[in-house]
């Protein structure tokens, strides 16, 4: 799904494979299997507190070993802070819990393609592995419109996957868009 000037365009559907469990997890003799989308449905929890709150809905999840590390929804408004991204606070709270900006071996999943601002805060913090849902072709960095994940002279990679839910958390920006031009009238 391709989010831009609050307009959806569907992805291809050979672009968005199902995805594969990453990690089975034990607790109390009990099995469960933790997949992306279920990561995915998390980030997408962020985003409906975040509309909630009057913030544009992006929610992002750090996952390691299998676990929800730190979560965070957009904040800008609230904090009247312009790098309060669901990405970076994500980021901000998964440092803490490890007391450590680096991030190597988690994976960020998000409801939206990252900003140049957010992704290179991503490559900063040496997070392994990127899974967002909606590509957003008026600021993405991951290859809408700036390819900052992964730029060749840069040092560090990151595996980076998309179309995952797309749909919803998509349909989630429309609304929100909607609504908010329908109010302006």
């Amino acid at each position: 799904m391709i989010v831009g000037r609050d307009v959806i365009e569907p992805v291809n559907s050979a672009e968005t494979p199902e995805r594969t469990p990453t990690v089975a997890l034990s607790r109390g003799g009990e099995s469960s299997v933790l997949t992306d989308s279920a990561f995915m449905r998390a980030a997408m929890a962020e985003a409906i507190a975040a509309e909630r709150d009057g913030e544009v809905p992006v929610g992002a999840v750090i996952v390691r070993e299998g676990e929800i590390v730190a979560r965070g929804n957009n904040r800008v408004l609230r904090d009247s802070d312009p790098t309060a991204h669901a990405e970076v606070i994500a980021m901000r709270a998964a440092g803490k819990v490890f007391g450590n900006y680096r991030l190597e071996d988690c994976t960020l999943y998000t409801t939206l393609e990252p900003c140049a601002m957010c992704a290179g805060a991503i490559l900063h913090a040496r997070i392994t592995r990127l899974v967002y849902s909606a590509n957003d072709p008026k600021a993405g960095a991951c290859g809408s419109v700036l390819s900052v994940m992964n730029h060749p002279q840069l040092n560090h990679k990151v595996q980076v996957d998309s179309g995952l839910i797309a749909e919803e958390c998509g349909a989630i920006l429309t609304d929100f868009f909607r609504k908010r031009r329908q109010a302006a009238r």
